[in-house]
């Protein structure tokens, strides 16, 4: 368990982190998740001791870490870490990289030379570079190259692995790829494990719990289902995934949206700080898009999109531009045809956790 409490962090007069508290559970698989410049590659320097907090504490299993005080430093931490540009030695071979900190992590082997090299060939099979022990980093790809970073940093049995955006150098279908065999380390080694990233989508697909982050500060922890269906905050709904922000007056439990007093929606479980906005989030998927003459709000198409799977709709509705998710086996319509919106109903209901 890693507790984070208070945790602050200041460049002169300018905070990098504003208070932050977090706890990492045994075998918890945790992205943060923000734009640039938010904090969470500081965050991730704090959790491997690259520097020390201004305020507040990093625990690890009732062991203080950090402090304003004392930074155990990297070293002595039981931790493994995978960075963006992989940061592979060019002078050693694939087999050398998975060596190096089985000989000086906290967690070192203490057997004899067989069992030293039973545990190396046990990491390159894991990650499928059994085959490549005696090759340099110039003779692989980009995959493999990412593959004995990840074997380097799972070799020692680390409690905490920590990951710096490692797939954001990959093209789109290895991305893809490399995602799977994250989880599977993560299923084999039982590791917890803190993955930065600023791409939403790699976050909802496999993380265990999201934490977001904006400007230094946390806007909401939860898993991947509640964080897209439940948002808390307007950044939160804009930031993960697509969102419409339907202005509009909450009464009565039911929210009454501006562009047509007429229709009434209910509430599917909308944050507090959207009611006391007057905001509805509605999810580019959960509208319903229908011929003109139909009951419910009344737009113009704007924009269409092909998508494959689906069509993407930009609706122009009063004053407001909506985007509209539908299938392809839907309905279609084209760029000036006139549209009735409605509000799709609930199909899933996520619990609160």
């Amino acid at each position: 368990m890693i507790k984070v409490n208070n945790l602050s962090k200041k460049y002169g007069s300018f905070t990098a982190l504003h208070s932050i508290n977090l706890e990492i559970g045994n075998g918890e698989f945790i992205a943060v998740l923000g734009p640039s410049g938010c904090g969470k590659t500081t965050l991730l320097k704090l959790l491997a001791g690259f520097m020390g907090p201004t305020e507040g504490t990093i625990a690890m299993d009732g062991t203080v870490l950090a402090s304003t005080k004392r930074v155990l430093p990297p070293e002595k931490r039981n931790i493994g870490m995978v960075f963006q540009s992989f940061a592979l030695w060019p002078h050693m071979t694939v087999g050398e990289h998975v060596k190096f900190p089985l000989s000086y992590h906290p967690n070192k082997i203490k057997e004899g030379k067989r069992e030293l090299q039973n545990r190396i060939d046990d990491v390159l099979k894991l990650v499928g570079l059994n085959a490549l022990a005696e090759r340099y980093p110039s003779e692989l790809s980009g995959g493999q190259k990412q593959r004995v970073a990840l074997a380097r940093a799972i070799a020692p049995l680390p409690n905490l692995l920590l990951m710096d955006e490692p797939l954001s150098a990959l093209d789109v279908e290895l991305r893809m790829e490399m995602r799977k065999e994250i989880q599977k380390l993560h299923r084999e080694t039982k590791a917890s494990i803190v993955f930065v990233t600023h791409d939403q989508g790699e976050a909802l697909a496999i993380a265990d719990k999201i934490v977001v982050m904006n400007q230094g500060r946390i806007e909401q922890i939860a898993p991947p289902e509640i964080l897209y269906t439940r948002p808390e905050t307007e950044f939160v709904a804009t930031f993960v995934g697509k969102c419409n922000l339907v202005q509009g007056q909450w009464q009565n439990g039911r929210f009454v949206p501006a562009i047509d007093p007429k229709n009434v929606w209910p509430d599917l479980g909308v944050a507090n700080t959207f009611k006391e906005s007057g905001i509805y989030p509605v999810r580019p998927e959960q509208f319903l898009l229908m011929p003109a003459e139909s009951d419910g709000l009344q737009g113009i198409v704007s924009f269409v999109q092909y998508q494959g799977h689906e069509i993407h709709y930009t609706i122009e509705v009063g004053e407001e531009t909506w985007t509209i998710h539908e299938s392809v086996f839907a309905s279609r319509f084209n760029i000036g045809d006139f549209v009735s919106i409605s509000l799709k109903a609930p199909t899933i209901h996520w619990e609160e956790t």
